[in-house]
């Protein structure tokens, strides 16, 4: 008998990571497959490209949760997740990543005995003010198998590995995607030329909050450009936000995966406060900036592209510099970032 395997996805990140690890289980012939969404089917943050994109099916399933409070995501998707279990028996529940709805599938999938498994563990902020992070450990303490990305991470789940649980380093499954889609990435229609830019993506809603802050940030990378353009993929918070800057950047809309991925992998360099974008970016090899004092996966600092200037305007600003010049350190691709990841994932699951 076949391996009955659910997967969740929480939000529209996770699908980048999901839709490898599709496809690797669809080559296998001893794993079924579900694919849940926490969301609703007609969430406005799943644009009708990102299937298609990704080469990879919509979700079998939606359970149609549309909160922004994080303990009513977490009441409600453990609610909606336990009905669909009562129907749908699997052996299986993977989860990506660490959001409210990542924790709450967990919660549901050990109270009702099922193996569970959680892509991207191990990853620690240290921060226990951080709702992310709460949810981390709680994902990680629950799961049967820790797939982690990195040395570090791989560290951080096996000290905190219980007796029934396993961890493997299975690399970054954000790079399958990376790899699989590179030669079918789209050219945006708005880069009519061949000149230099630097991708610049604002999100994380501590920069956003402090508005003044944020301008200080942004007149440090206006300063340190010379004449080298920056494009503005940004959601509408940041936008209206960073209007005051149109006639110096710019700012489009948000875009589809092929075409942001086409802006990536072209760019001169990249500034941003998205740890996905900064992996992006190692793989890459392209110079990365990320405005937060700390990543997810330390590798893409320590042998990758990326380097952290926290929320510092003197610091961003040198490093800019550093980028436009030309003068950036060297890098190279982690262990195991290699596109092979959801490959191993499925040969752990099925041995």
């Amino acid at each position: 008998m076949n391996k009955r395997i659910c997967i969740v996805a929480g939000a529209r990140p996770n699908f980048i990571k999901v839709a490898p690890l599709v496809r690797a289980i669809k080559k296998s012939e001893q794993v079924d497959y579900t694919l849940v969404y926490a969301g609703r089917e007609d969430d406005p943050t799943l644009e009708p490209t990102l299937f298609e994109d990704l080469q990879m099916p919509r979700p079998d399933i939606y359970l149609g949760v549309d909160s922004t409070g994080l303990n009513e995501i977490t009441s409600r998707v453990m609610g909606e997740f336990d009905r669909f279990l009562d129907t749908h028996p699997v052996d299986v529940v993977i989860v990506v990543d660490d959001l409210a709805s990542t924790m709450a599938a967990a919660i549901v999938t050990k109270k009702r005995g099922i193996r569970l498994a959680h892509l991207v563990a191990g990853t620690r902020s240290f921060d226990i003010n951080m709702p992310k992070e709460i949810n981390r450990l709680v994902i990680d303490a629950l799961s049967d198998y820790l797939f982690t990305a990195g040395v570090r991470s791989t560290g951080v789940a096996k000290r905190e590995q219980s007796e029934s649980s396993n961890t493997y380093m299975v690399g970054n499954i954000l790079m399958d995607s990376l790899r699989f889609n590179h030669s079918r990435l789209v050219r945006p229609a708005f880069i009519d030329n061949d000149k230099p830019y630097i991708v610049l993506t604002i999100n994380r809603r501590a920069l956003l909050s402090d508005a003044n802050h944020l301008y200080q940030m942004m007149d440090a990378i206006l300063d340190s450009v010379k004449d080298i353009a920056v494009i503005a993929p940004l959601r509408e918070e940041a936008r209206k936000l960073l209007e005051r800057y149109s006639d110096k950047i710019q700012i489009v809309s948000s875009l589809r995966y092929l075409e942001f991925g086409w802006l990536g992998v072209h760019a001169l360099g990249v500034i941003t406060d998205s740890g996905n974008v900064a992996e992006e970016a190692t793989f890459n090899g392209v110079p990365c900036i990320t405005l937060n004092n700390y990543t997810e996966h330390q590798e893409t600092v320590s042998v990758g592209s990326n380097v952290l200037v926290g929320e510092d305007p003197i610091k961003l600003a040198e490093e800019v510099r550093r980028m436009v010049s030309g003068d950036w350190k060297k890098c190279a691709l982690p262990d195991r970032w290699d596109g092979r990841t959801s490959e191993r994932i499925v040969q752990i699951l099925i041995a």
